[in-house]
């Protein structure tokens, strides 16, 4: 479900820039810089973390149909950090595509099934279902972007972050099946 949805977030982001599709998939710590030529994109988007939403960690996860109840385990629920890094040789032309994936973020920041447009033919896309997920602008301080760019091999681009807020991962497994409760026989002992 994580590629799937970055892909989204990619051909969306593409759609908006109305050009030779400059955002691509990949790890910008890979990206040679400063001679990018052709082979090189001009927007890299790469996932720099994953984190469990822990306020929606303890929900049960059980379906009662008729009189009989079946568990599962419950959804994972997890939030990712995506850093968009302008490639440009030209520093002008990066700060440019920056601001535009900030405007297209501004203009639409909720993607479900219905308001996205993705390749559904796409062999990678066929198992994705219904969805929802929330982006919004990620600002870490200085000394955690400093961390972020030492990981990432030390050179900074310009760049924008922004943490897509819960995506949820299952897998349709039953754990245990059983019968609604629907008589409590209780008798009072007295001594």
């Amino acid at each position: 479900m994580i590629f799937q949805v970055l892909q989204i977030i990619k051909e969306e982001v593409n759609a908006y820039f109305e050009d030779d599709n400059p955002v691509s998939l990949g790890n910008i710590a890979t990206i040679s810089s400063g001679d990018n030529d052709d082979d090189d994109p001009d927007i890299v988007l790469t996932l720099i973390n994953i984190d469990e939403e822990s306020t929606l960690k303890n929900v049960p996860n059980y379906k009662i149909e008729g009189t009989s109840v079946s568990y599962k385990n419950p959804k994972v629920n997890i939030n990712l950090y995506l850093l968009f890094s302008a490639n440009n040789n030209r520093y002008t032309e990066s700060l440019k595509s920056i601001s535009k994936i900030i405007e297209f973020f501004q203009g639409k920041n909720v993607f479900t099934q219905s308001n996205s447009n993705y390749d559904r033919e796409d062999v990678d896309m066929q198992g994705i279902g219904d969805f929802k997920f929330v982006t919004e602008l990620y600002t870490p301080s200085f000394e955690q972007l400093s961390y972020v760019w030492g990981i990432l091999g030390g050179k900074q681009y310009p760049s924008v972050i922004y943490k897509l807020r819960l995506l949820e991962i299952e897998r349709d497994i039953l754990q245990a099946e059983g019968s609604v409760i629907t008589q409590i026989d209780a008798t009072i002992n007295k001594n």
